[in-house]
């Protein structure tokens, strides 16, 4: 089973935090294990309402959309200010926790500090110069297709009913220009894609086919449909594994329209 690296950190560093509280607490015999959990939960929640009022205007048309967490949409600084605040009301209440809580949270925070300055500090995958071709027959790379703009990776299959679902809104981001959008089939044969785009009414620009599924394993892809952004310079950014909703690919797309490395050409 695959764990995204920000949720492996997140989960360590609540590990360190309960150990740490633990040490703290022991000596007056202080559990905060439970209020940890609750300060997670909180945070949870907290993140995912941030993420909905700030693309409201994107679930507005579908609000049961809100609901769905598998679209990935949390926002960072709504849940650290959810759980923060959760801590202050606990502490405020009660005393004893203070002390232990206190220990928790800054031993959690230099945790996760330290596990996003390793991640930083790898560079990120570049575009992948594996052979693909056209719907056509010619050849070519995703290197070759960037020219110096964000690119959005799709990898799909039309036996894949997400992909299926998703598809449209894909198609209607493509329009914008600003950022390259790609669609790469994986191991069906150019007949077939032909057949779905042609039964859909879809004008994709950017269709080509992988055969062997040989990007989905470069890029670990577990499952379909898989989602890989990248920025100017050709690094990846963000993956986004599943269903994408037009809250949740609004947010990354803004992501790349607004990093330092997607302006300009690459040097």
């Amino acid at each position: 089973m695959a764990v995204p690296t920000d949720i492996a950190l997140l989960g360590a560093a609540l590990l360190v935090a309960h150990a740490a509280g633990f040490l703290a607490g022991r000596r007056q015999r202080v559990s905060i294990a439970n209020h940890l959990h609750d300060m997670l939960l909180w945070g949870l929640v907290a993140a995912r309402l941030g993420f909905v009022v700030i693309w409201f205007e994107q679930y507005r048309s579908q609000p049961w959309s809100m609901l769905d967490l598998r679209d990935g949409g949390f926002s960072l600084w709504s849940g650290l200010g959810g759980a923060l605040l959760l801590a202050a009301w606990r502490g405020w209440q009660h005393p004893a926790l203070r002390r232990p809580l206190a220990f928790a949270l800054l031993a959690g925070a230099l945790s996760l500090g330290a596990g996003q300055a390793w991640q930083a500090g790898h560079e990120a995958p570049a575009l992948s110069t594996q052979a693909l071709s056209t719907l056509p027959g010619t050849p070519t790379t995703l290197a070759a297709l960037a020219e110096g703009r964000p690119m959005v990776v799709n990898l799909w299959a039309s036996w894949c009913p997400p992909c299926r679902r998703e598809m449209p809104l894909l198609h209607a981001a493509q329009q914008r220009g600003d950022v390259r959008f790609v669609f790469v089939n994986q191991g069906e044969a150019a007949a077939a894609v032909q057949q779905y785009l042609q039964a859909e009414g879809l004008q994709l620009d950017n269709v080509l086919l992988d055969p062997a599924s040989a990007l989905g394993r470069e890029y670990k892809s577990v499952a379909l449909p898989t989602t890989l952004f990248f920025d100017a310079r050709g690094r990846l950014a963000a993956t986004h594994l599943g269903e994408l909703s037009a809250a949740s690919l609004a947010s990354k797309l803004q992501m790349l329209r607004t990093t330092p490395l997607s302006k300009g050409n690459p040097p």
